[in-house]
């Protein structure tokens, strides 16, 4: 017989969004009010980080990875053992990978995953699973609580 541990179990929150800026911005709001439910208020600095990085990772997906008729993923997975918050956003675009090449001076786009990486601990580009596509994802680890 196994003995039962004190590790909180991870908790996720999945979210099939548009491909529309209206549904990158519902999922920015619905991941603030998911990280509200599990106790980090909207002014919580690790709300406010997350929101940021759902808005930047949602808004290329929906930028660059978009496919008519097809929908984004979101999913938010709180390890709290391990003081970590995974962001994955998925699209159906495979073949457009994201770049931090530093846009020139004069551009007006490019610099969102400059701000992923400032923000998060860690982040990368993995094959969709069981889907076509690419799952952007970032995990932020600065002390949760």
């Amino acid at each position: 017989m196994t003995s039962p541990t004190n590790t909180p179990t991870p908790t996720t929150f999945d979210l099939r969004f548009t491909s529309t800026p209206r549904g990158a911005r519902l999922a920015r709001r619905l991941a603030a009010h998911s990280l509200d439910s599990w106790g980090y208020g909207y002014d919580s600095p690790v709300s406010q980080n997350a929101s940021l990085v759902v808005a930047e990772l949602a808004a290329n997906a929906v930028t660059h990875g978009a496919v008519p008729g097809r929908d984004a993923l979101l999913r938010l997975v709180l390890l709290p053992a391990e003081e970590r918050l995974r962001i994955e956003v998925s699209d159906t675009r495979g073949e457009r990978l994201p770049t931090t090449e530093a846009p020139n001076d004069c551009a007006e786009t490019g610099r969102g995953l400059l701000i992923v990486a400032a923000l998060a601990e860690t982040w990368g580009v993995a094959p969709r699973a069981g889907a076509p596509g690419k799952t952007v994802w970032a995990v932020l680890t600065r002390r949760l609580r």
